[in-house]
């Protein structure tokens, strides 16, 4: 008989772990609920029992509107983190008056399920829902299930790996099965598993929809998701734009990384910086009811040492305050000849949950600062692609540099006007600083040999950003409605300082033995070239109509933005007039639950984008261009097979693009990329866990300034990719996980009529984990070298035609828990 599973964690962890979270409370209400009373040999959850576990279990808040019982009893189960099986003949027809307050996970099932004569029952460490009257409960069979009891943190699901639900912007948090939209949404644990620098390592580890270049030592973040570049700075963190790192960011201070693929401007509004493939958004960690206090030491080649605190307690005689804090210090050479790298970073994340209103705060500062950064280089016109150098080979000198400092803070705050209907606010505040010394050498020859010389920017940015929203729901007949309304404000002001040719001559070296004459100083008063305002506001409103017991869900939405954007320039040329325009972006997208375990959906929607500035060295360098709309057709199917998940999604999105003509910059030209997707993520059997997948992406210029380059494919991107993550928990050696990834991508075209291109490429990453303990303290060993073969490879880096890839580098850490 067909059951509705919901929540959970991976039976591969639960092998490795007892099912009670960690803590003595929860342990004790574990022991309650195994010692007390029970319906058919199995532990059953009544009022009198949630009763006496009461003062065993911590509580968490919820905040569930009234709705159809198998949708309450689904949101309730992925707050908890907890695997409830429900057959549908008990749901059909019963409506919930949903849950407000703070409960502990018995509680809630009691207090949801009672009123209508049904109780949980445990069995394999989870719940299945029966009838009171039910004698033989024991007869019932259920897959093996367990219990993720950590409440105030992100749930996990899949191995730990990946979240069961992500932010879905204007929509809240959605369950993965629940999205008419590819998302991803990576956890905390995954995170330090990687032992990333940045979050672009994350999202492009086993995803083959998204690409990186591979490249180490740029200074800014650099990836594509489904063939379309997608901005660091575009990043949202907490569901606000404009306040995170303008860059690069620190993967320490979140526990939670949520990937949106395709255009989402009425979910998320138009993206300051007019990223169209996807939506990245980062989720600050929160104290959890167990106090936290660990530090992680980290070595990386060649002889980059690093520290992690992190600290997180709550207060309170109902843990009502959280307090959470991250420091990451880490210095010293990396895998690349001559390059050095330094990271500073401080986190604080403050909340605050009562019985109706929730209230949060994060303030983070963080440096990044490198010497010998990696710019790369371009090829002259008619230059074969060379043969790569050996790998960590370097083109700049040790005095050229980048130099990040970003700062920021937000606040939010929520308060839950009845059960069905909460309104929130949020506002942010960010600024950031960039000082370079740089250059792009231009290959001469097949040789390799090139020229030289250096420039550099002083850029500041300072960015405001808010947003006020309701969210709720609503039973109209037969229909359901989860309907959410909102309004944005972003606003940047950004001054670009630079110069060129530091130099009097250029240098000429070879990239194969490079040389570099004496260390040159940076100008000491670098001139103002523009500054840049732009105001971004809007409104969006969006409604899912539900059908048939949630069955079918149809979202529509619309959004208005206006743009408004003012450049002063301070570089030869007409002054550009103030830019004030406004565009109404549409969205639908549709969900069919087939079975629990299969979910079918389509969607159409837009990106917006603010119109690009010609680039310095075009004859109308500095003039603003108007917003332009990216527009996505997709559908796709998602399989949830309790413990491995999959997902299948077809998609076409056509793009508007620029492009220079005789050295005018023109916004004229399109690109459509049509692709396939499969991905995959979870435990298909106890101790091994995949996640990976294939992508084809058809990137094609449709219409360029001469007709050679129409049906050519966009440079810069791979058509095929293909990715998998392994990890395998030993059976002769307990708590030892071995791990590997494999990645490749094939040949990408550097120029735009397909003349010129790298090859295609296979990498291998190797790694293991021990958890053990020292002391009564526990102890997790984590090591891995990437690039196992010191493979030396092209790479399309984010400012020119070519990179060499990262080198082989070695990471070993370990953290300790106190």
């Amino acid at each position: 008989m067909l059951r509705h599973t919901y929540g959970g964690r991976s039976a591969a962890d639960s092998a490795l772990s007892p099912a009670p979270a960690r803590g003595t409370r929860t342990a004790l209400a574990w022991a309650l609920c195994a010692s007390l009373g029970t319906v058919g040999g199995v532990a059953a959850v009544t009022p009198a029992l949630a009763q006496q576990a009461d003062s065993a279990v911590a509580r968490s808040s919820y905040r569930i509107a009234a709705g159809p019982l198998a949708s309450v009893l689904h949101q309730f189960a992925s707050h908890a983190g907890v695997r409830v099986q429900l057959d549908p003949a008990l749901a059909r027809g019963r409506q919930s008056g949903g849950l407000s307050g703070d409960y502990s996970i018995q509680e809630g099932l009691a207090a949801l399920l009672s009123e209508h004569g049904l109780q949980a029952v445990r069995q394999g460490g989870g719940y299945a829902v029966v009838a009171t009257a039910a004698s033989d409960a024991s007869t019932l069979t259920l897959a093996p299930v367990s219990v993720q009891g950590q409440t105030g943190q992100t749930l996990r699901y899949a191995g730990e790996q990946v979240a069961p639900g992500s932010r879905v912007g204007l929509l809240g948090d959605r369950d993965f099965m629940e999205t008419p939209f590819s998302t991803v949404a990576y956890t905390e644990k995954y995170i330090a598993d990687q032992q990333a620098t940045d979050i672009q390592q994350i999202i492009a580890k086993t995803d083959p929809s998204v690409f990186i270049s591979g490249i180490a030592g740029e200074s800014l973040e650099s990836y594509s998701i489904r063939g379309l570049p997608s901005a660091v700075n575009d990043v949202s963190v907490n569901g606000l734009a404009g306040v995170g790192a303008y860059h690069r960011n620190a993967p320490e201070m979140f526990e939670r990384i949520d990937v949106l693929k395709g255009p989402s401007a009425l979910l998320n509004g138009m993206p300051p910086k007019g990223s169209a493939g996807g939506a990245v958004n980062l989720v600050t960690k929160r104290a959890g009811d167990d106090p936290l206090t660990r530090f992680t030491g980290s070595w990386q080649s060649d002889a980059q040492v690093g520290g992690h605190v992190d600290v997180g307690r709550r207060f309170g005689d109902n843990n009502e305050f959280g307090v959470r804090f991250n420091g990451v210090y880490r210095d010293g050479e990396t895998a690349v000849k001559k390059q050095d790298k330094e990271v500073k970073m401080a986190s604080l994340g403050l909340d605050w949950r009562g019985e109706r209103a929730r209230l949060s705060a994060d303030l983070y500062h963080m440096e990044d600062y490198t010497e010998g950064l990696t710019r790369g280089l371009t090829l002259a016109p008619g230059v074969a692609v060379p043969k790569p150098p050996k790998p960590g080979t370097s083109w700049n000198p040790p005095w050229s540099f980048f130099d990040n400092t970003d700062k920021g803070g937000l606040l939010r705050g929520e308060f839950d006007i009845t059960d069905q209907l909460m309104v929130y606010a949020t506002a942010g505040l960010s600024k950031s600083e960039i000082d370079t010394i740089m250059g792009v050498g231009n290959v001469l020859n097949s040789s390799g040999d090139f020229s030289i010389n250096y420039s550099g920017v002083s850029d500041r940015m300072e960015r405001k950003s808010a947003e006020v929203g309701l969210q709720g729901s609503v039973q109209t007949g037969v229909v359901g409605h989860r309907f959410a309304v909102n309004a944005t404000y972003y606003k940047e002001d950004y001054t670009l300082r630079g110069f060129r040719n530091l130099l009097p001559n250029n240098w000429l070296s070879n990239i194969y033995r490079p040389e570099w004459g004496p260390e040159v100083a940076r100008p000491s008063n670098i001139p103002a070239l523009t500054d840049t305002g732009t105001t971004l506001t809007s409104v969006g409103a969006a409604d899912t109509l539900s059908f048939f017991d949630e069955q079918l869900q149809l979202t529509v939405g619309v959004r208005h933005q206006q743009v408004e954007s003012e450049v002063k320039s301070y570089l030869p040329g007409p002054a550009q007039p103030r830019y004030d325009k406004n565009a109404t972006t549409p969205a639908a997208a549709l969900l069919y639950r087939a079975t629990e375990q299969v979910s079918l959906y389509a969607n159409y929607s837009e990106g917006l984008s603010q119109g690009p500035i010609a680039p310095i060295g075009t004859t109308n360098a500095g003039e603003v261009f108007k917003p332009f709309k990216s527009k996505q057709h997709e559908i796709g199917v998602k399989f949830d097979l309790g413990e491995f998940a999959h997902t299948l999604s077809l998609y076409e999105i056509k793009r508007p693009n620029g492009y220079t003509d005789n050295n005018q910059y023109v916004f004229g030209g399109e690109q459509r990329n049509r692709g396939v997707e499969w991905g995959f993520f979870g435990a298909p059997v106890v101790s091994l866990r995949v996640m990976g997948g294939v992508a084809y992406s058809d990137a094609e210029v449709t219409r360029a300034v001469t007709p050679n380059l129409e049906g050519q494919q966009a440079t810069g991107l791979p058509e095929w990719q293909a990715k998998l993550g392994v990890e395998w928990d030993v059976p002769v050696v307990e708590r030892l996980t071995l791990t590997a990834n494999t990645s490749y991508a094939s040949k990408q075209y550097v120029d735009a009529a397909n003349t010129q291109s790298i090859p295609d490429r296979t990498l291998l990453d190797l790694g293991a984990r021990y958890r053990t303990g020292l002391a009564n303290y526990p102890v997790t060993f984590r090591a891995a070298v990437t690039n196992v073969t010191n493979k030396a490879y092209w790479a399309t880096p984010h400012f020119t035609n070519l990179a060499l890839g990262a080198p082989r580098t070695f990471q070993l850490s370990a953290s300790v828990d106190f």
